[in-house]
């Protein structure tokens, strides 16, 4: 069975790392190169950094501070915000991400994830989606979960996968920055809808949130903020917790 993966993420708005709940009221959670340092050092698996206002402010992701950041990490790097061009990737890639990650650039223009796929290989693109449910209905919704779309979670879904998407990192807005556990009965039910690896998103509160998306909501990964930002769940104790429950993990 393959290891599942720990994921810290850096959402990251006039270059400070900052943190809220279901999108909103964001709070600073500190300086993004060494909140990465310290997550490198303490056994993460992997690392997103979000430029989350990227899109709504039409400009282009940090690369500059995506450079400070790999220079300071030894772990795969996915970086996301503004991306809408092959150009773009080029650029991050070069600046030390490992893995890039599309979200409302890819719903305007699905084409871009084919083409990303085209010159750089699956491995390296991840497609973001954030989604809530809408009249019992879950619905994708763009620009930092702003504008909100007529588009199934579902039906987006395969169709990222077959545009040749390598990965797919899910987040529930209704769960997001709760600390309530992860959206694991739709987590399953997307697991279930795709063949690629889904990264669980919004939600965690305890170790018991992480096992349970795990174990109930067949995620392949699990990222979280707030619990690593503040000091209240330790990554290597978290892991540690996770392989004595039956869940392989890479330590």
């Amino acid at each position: 069975m393959l290891t599942k993966r720990i994921i810290p993420c850096l959402d990251i708005k006039n270059g400070r790392t900052v943190k809220g709940i279901n999108f909103v009221n964001l709070r600073d959670a500190g300086d993004p190169v060494e909140l990465a340092t310290l997550y490198s050092e303490s056994g993460a698996d992997e690392l997103v950094f979000l430029d989350i206002s990227a899109t709504e402010e039409a400009r282009k992701t940090l690369a500059a501070l995506v450079l400070r950041i790999a220079e300071a990490i030894n772990i795969p790097f996915t970086v996301g915000g503004g991306i809408t061009s092959v150009e773009d990737v080029r650029l991050l890639l070069r600046n030390g991400a490992d893995k890039i990650a599309v979200n409302s650039s890819a719903v305007k223009n699905p084409k871009l994830v084919s083409e990303l796929a085209g010159v750089y290989g699956s491995q390296c693109i991840t497609v973001a989606i954030d989604a809530k449910r809408v009249n019992g209905q879950w619905k994708v919704h763009l620009v930092g979960g702003k504008v909100a779309t007529e588009l199934d979670l579902f039906e987006w879904a395969k169709n990222v996968e077959e545009l040749g998407a390598g990965e797919i990192l899910f987040t529930s807005m209704e769960h997001d920055g709760t600390k309530n556990g992860f959206a694991n009965e739709v987590l399953a039910a997307l697991s279930n809808s795709v063949h690629i690896p889904i990264i669980a998103s919004g939600g965690a509160g305890n170790i018991h949130h992480f096992r349970d998306t795990f174990l109930l909501g067949k995620a392949d990964a699990a990222l979280a903020a707030s619990v690593f930002h503040f000091k209240e769940i330790e990554i290597m104790a978290l892991k540690e917790a996770l392989r004595d429950a039956g869940i392989p993990m890479r330590l």
